[in-house]
């Protein structure tokens, strides 16, 4: 969802529920060079909330992330959260490039929640359709406007130059897969509130979802369980995990139930994508956010699936002093979305 183009000079901004964060890259390859990048923690109630005052607060939180990382454009790229976002693929005649538009244009207004004129609708060409020889696949996402326009104006309010918003699961992608990926694999995100899951092939996304379940929900099932507060859940949960034999195995049987709630999605998920994509068979799972941090998780998702689980590296198509690699990747579960806006070609 690009607003200009032929910007190479901007840095990105991803607007989390827990953090705001940013980076700037250098070059025009594959790989780029790391400027800069920066994080600052923010209160979800902020951030999600609609009230003048809040958003003012969010603006002010932004324009102080900018003035600590000492970053000199105004030009950036902005993630959209995927709650936020409906994507979907759908298979349309085969027809001219040229006479493309006009034909996703006439068959949206069924395929998307909300209304087209209330709508931003963007779209991108996969290739030829894999259930129907005379068809093509394209990959459509849709976000209400008036979500676009308060972000567009709370970002210009602190002189800031929006070049494109952009799907957060498209920077995922974009970030954790190595160049010239072919292969099926799935991504996998844990935030605070919810999960983001996208299967990508040829290095596109096939199936995109926001799962309704995150670090908050594995906390919670914790506390509940445990009986204590929702701070010692959180140290007993990062500290423990899904080891059974840590702490008799207590920490495991509080949260195993809300943990499957989430891999039962993903099986649907998984499900849903081999039937559509029969010869594509999923060769990996790549871990971010919680997914990477919580103990054993990767093991369970491994055992589970019988696929391979890779810890996601958010700086895998970037370069930078080697001597900071242990401070980046330390971060690393964080900065996804972050350094895939960053990786963007405008």
């Amino acid at each position: 969802m690009s607003v200009l183009s032929g910007v190479s000079n901007f840095f990105s901004l991803d607007i989390g529920t827990t953090a705001i964060r940013l980076v700037q890259l250098h070059g025009n390859g594959p790989v780029k060079s790391l400027v800069k990048y920066a994080y600052i923690p923010v209160d979800s109630k902020i951030v999600l909330s609609d009230s003048m005052s809040d958003q003012q607060k969010l603006a002010q939180m932004i324009k102080e992330l900018i003035v600590q990382a000492n970053v000199t454009t105004h030009n950036t790229a902005v993630g959209l959260p995927s709650q936020r976002v409906f994507t979907t693929l759908v298979d349309v005649d085969r027809v001219a490039k040229n006479e493309l538009p006009k034909a996703i244009k006439y068959i949206v207004d069924p395929l998307i929640p909300t209304p087209v004129n209330e709508s931003k609708v963007d779209w991108v060409l996969i290739g030829d359709s894999p259930t129907d020889k005379n068809k093509l696949e394209v990959l459509l996402s849709s976000v209400p406007n008036n979500f676009i326009e308060k972000r567009l104006d709370l970002l210009e309010s602190i002189g800031l130059n929006v070049i494109a918003f952009e799907p957060d699961n498209i920077a995922l992608v974009r970030a954790l897969l190595p160049q010239g990926a072919t292969m099926a694999q799935l991504v996998l995100d844990i935030a605070s509130k919810s999960t983001d899951l996208v299967i990508a092939l040829n290095g596109s996304p096939r199936l995109t979802r926001s799962i309704p379940t995150g670090t908050e929900n594995i906390i919670h099932s914790a506390a509940q369980s445990l009986s204590v507060d929702n701070k010692q859940a959180d140290q007993f949960v990062f500290k423990f995990g899904l080891s059974k034999d840590k702490l008799e195995g207590q920490v495991y049987q509080a949260i195993i139930g809300t943990v499957d709630l989430l891999t039962t999605e993903i099986e649907k998920s998984i499900k849903f994508f081999q039937a559509r994509y029969a010869d594509s068979k999923l060769e990996r799972f790549i871990v971010t956010g919680t997914a990477a941090t919580l103990p054993e998780f990767p093991l369970y998702l491994a055992n589970k699936f019988g696929i391979n689980v890779e810890i996601g590296n958010a700086w895998r198509n970037v370069s930078f002093a080697p001597e900071r690699q242990n401070e980046l990747l330390a971060v690393s579960n964080q900065f996804s979305v972050a350094a895939g806006l960053a990786e963007r070609i405008e």
